[in-house]
């Protein structure tokens, strides 16, 4: 690419990382994508992290510079901005409209909700309460946007809960930011070895079963390289 170069990248035609070919070819996009100075600072001159930018994209039907834009890398974990998540709800093709958010009266509770496009059924989403956040202690740690802007909170939250349980292929294992934030660093803690100087491992008892087993699979892997052999 040149500068003044303006590439448009079809959506459905990004690669995947199935093959070689795919591969290089993302490789390729990746590499070229790192060397720009407009893309966050995680990316830049790092074609690793562009190379898994590509390959998100492509499972969102998203952009990469739109996911780079909305990804952040908090405690060493990658994580989807939750406004960005909720746009990959609405653009999913699984519900009609948009996804919608219903509160109490005391707006202390949340759920997420949506309407299943090939059902018409209504999908609802886990309930998300100040209670719950104040348990979970992510209401409780210095700084916490549970205490200045609660309600936000409680949608976004409520809208990761509905992503994972009705478009679990749009996280996929991932969390949204505020959920890595609020997670709870775990405390140091003595490793023990479980194999002291002084215990002596056992080793597993080998059934007869067992043993007909491995020489029934070595077995069969025997007459397997026979017949390539033959071929």
């Amino acid at each position: 690419m040149t500068k003044n170069e303006v590439t448009v990248v079809e959506t459905q035609a990004m690669p995947t990382l199935s093959d070689n070919k795919q591969l290089n070819s993302a490789l390729a996009v990746a590499e070229e994508l790192s060397k720009s100075d407009i893309i966050p600072k995680e990316f830049q001159k790092k074609p690793a992290n562009c190379l898994i930018a590509v390959e998100l994209a492509n499972r969102l039907k998203a952009s990469p510079f739109q996911v780079m834009q909305n990804m952040d890398v908090i405690y060493g974990r990658p994580a989807l901005r939750s406004s960005f998540v909720i746009a990959c709800i609405n653009n999913s093709g699984k519900i009609i409209g948009s996804l919608k958010f219903e509160m109490n009266e005391k707006s202390t509770k949340c759920r997420a909700w949506a309407i299943e496009k090939e059902t018409g059924s209504k999908l609802t989403g886990p309930t998300v309460t100040m209670e719950m956040a104040e348990k979970e202690g992510w209401s409780t740690k210095n700084g916490s946007k549970w205490r200045t802007m609660p309600e936000l909170m409680l949608r976004y939250r409520a809208a990761a809960f509905f992503g994972r349980l009705y478009c679990p292929e749009i996280l996929n294992g991932m969390y949204t930011e505020d959920e890595v934030t609020d997670f709870k660093q775990p405390a140091n803690t003595e490793v023990v070895d479980v194999f002291e100087d002084d215990i002596e491992p056992t080793e597993a008892e080998v059934t007869a079963e067992m043993q007909a087993m491995a020489d029934e699979y070595f077995e069969e892997q025997s007459n397997e390289a026979e017949q390539q052999q033959l071929l």
